[in-house]
């Protein structure tokens, strides 16, 4: 019983260590692009209580996909718009890469050098360790899955800013992304989370159907291997 609330307890503060950084970075490159809007609305900042979206929480934290308040910008303030929109749109996943690449680190050598040494002095850091250790696994993979969740070209998800700063407004599939984009994203989450009950009870043959379990894989296993092999290397010098 213990173990599962500091599991949970930990994915909650992996939750907001993800997401505050990748909203603050959008606040600093649109502001860095000529866009005060963020910094007017007091968002450039790591402040969690400015980021976190309710609903965009509690799924992050049940399913693993979830979102924060979107930064409001203004792109007509952009000094070059299209660029702007690309620069800011792609901040905050960029953002997570880079969290991912050190955090992987900083695991790996915890689990090296202080994961056992900790679980067996007392129960006190036992405990610790565990937090400690299911922290930076869930910030590593969350912020793998924040990186590949925001960048499918859904609205209101980054991807779909990436897809709007390279289209013209007239574009038949931008305008079907914008308009139907939120009611894919709530199926396809509403449906990873069936799924997920549905295993719990032993139904294996669901995680199968789990359209965003695989969404997770490819961020884990492909999009995370590059760091693993380049951390991999670097510690074996």
């Amino acid at each position: 019983m213990l173990d599962n609330i500091i599991f949970y307890v930990a994915s909650i503060a992996a939750v907001i260590f993800v997401l505050c950084p990748h909203e603050w970075g959008h606040a600093f490159v649109a502001t860095k692009c000529g866009d005060g809007t963020p910094k007017a609305y007091g968002r450039l900042t790591l402040n969690p209580i400015k980021h976190l979206d309710p609903v965009g929480f509690i799924c992050c934290a049940l399913v693993g996909f979830g979102w924060a308040k979107p930064v409001p910008i203004n792109p007509n303030n952009f000094r070059n718009y299209r660029r702007g929109l690309f620069l800011t749109a792609v901040a905050g996943v960029v953002v997570n890469y880079i969290v991912a690449f050190f955090v992987y680190l900083l695991f790996v050598l915890f689990v090296r050098f202080a994961f056992v040494q900790m679980a067996t002095i007392n129960l006190f850091l036992s405990y610790l360790a565990d937090f400690l250790y299911y922290f930076l696994l869930n910030v590593y993979s969350f912020s793998l899955a924040v990186f590949v969740f925001n960048l499918l070209p859904l609205y209101p998800l980054d991807g779909f800013r990436v897809v709007e700063s390279l289209t013209r407004q007239v574009n038949p599939v931008r305008r079907f992304l914008r308009n139907y984009g939120q009611m894919i994203l709530i199926i396809l989450i509403v449906e990873s989370f069936i799924c997920d009950v549905l295993v719990d009870f032993g139904i294996d043959w669901a995680g199968n159907c789990d359209i965003l379990g695989y969404v997770m894989y490819f961020a884990t296993h492909i999009i995370g291997y590059p760091i693993q092999a380049a951390w991999g290397w670097i510690l074996a010098l």
